[in-house]
């Protein structure tokens, strides 16, 4: 599943789309009209449906936030993120340049925190639109946990579409690697255990031998 918001970077999308069907993944992109939707869901509720079905979660943090249900909630794009880090799907995220560089001039001001951002009287620009994509950035990058226990934190940092580009391929190419990273997922970490445990003993046996 690829999760964006789309204004702005449908070529980004587009070309996405394109590279990973290319490897011969099924890519489900709302900007594309491959997400499956059920027709008694609404929009929001389709979105989500698809990030808990989806096998591999490909997310992209862009300076716009997007949409939400109604006033004062957070976006779909914001939500299904929130959902994919809960349900610990195997996930690769990208963040824009613009993003990152926010982040980091807010924290030097002193509005580290979502809710000190959230006091301020921001108005929107060509920029950034909204600066809870930042909070999506804090989310992405597991900000809530301690940096030396954090893992499924890596955000990719990107300026231009070539960037992200270059990433996604790089990821995705090596289409065994992540077939196989995707069944260890599946099989649980019981079954990651007797790999680890099996390889060791192998690794004894010819020490002795």
């Amino acid at each position: 599943m690829v999760s964006s918001t789309v204004y702005g970077v449908e070529e980004l999308l587009e070309r996405i789309y394109a590279v990973l069907t290319g490897f011969g993944y099924e890519v489900w992109s709302s900007h594309m009209g491959t997400m499956p939707t059920t027709s008694t869901l609404n929009a929001f509720d389709n979105c989500i449906q698809a990030v808990r079905n989806c096998d591999i979660f490909l997310g992209l943090i862009t300076p716009r936030y997007g949409s939400g249900l109604a006033p004062g909630e957070i976006s779909i794009t914001h939500k299904e993120l929130i959902t994919a880090i809960e349900l610990n799907k195997p996930r690769w995220l990208l963040a824009h340049h613009n993003v990152v560089f926010a982040r980091s001039l807010l924290r030097q001001l002193g509005h580290g925190t979502a809710e000190a951002r959230a006091e301020l009287a921001f108005k929107e620009s060509n920029v950034i639109d909204d600066l809870r994509v930042v909070d999506m950035y804090d989310a992405a990058i597991r900000n809530e946990i301690i940096f030396r226990e954090r893992t499924g934190n890596w955000v990719q940092k990107f300026v231009s579409e070539e960037d992200a580009l270059r990433y996604a391929t790089a990821q995705f190419y090596r289409f065994q690697e992540v077939e196989s990273l995707l069944q260890e997922h599946l099989a649980g970490p019981r079954a990651v255990m007797n790999r680890i445990e099996a390889d060791a003993t192998n690794a004894r046996r010819q020490g002795d031998g």
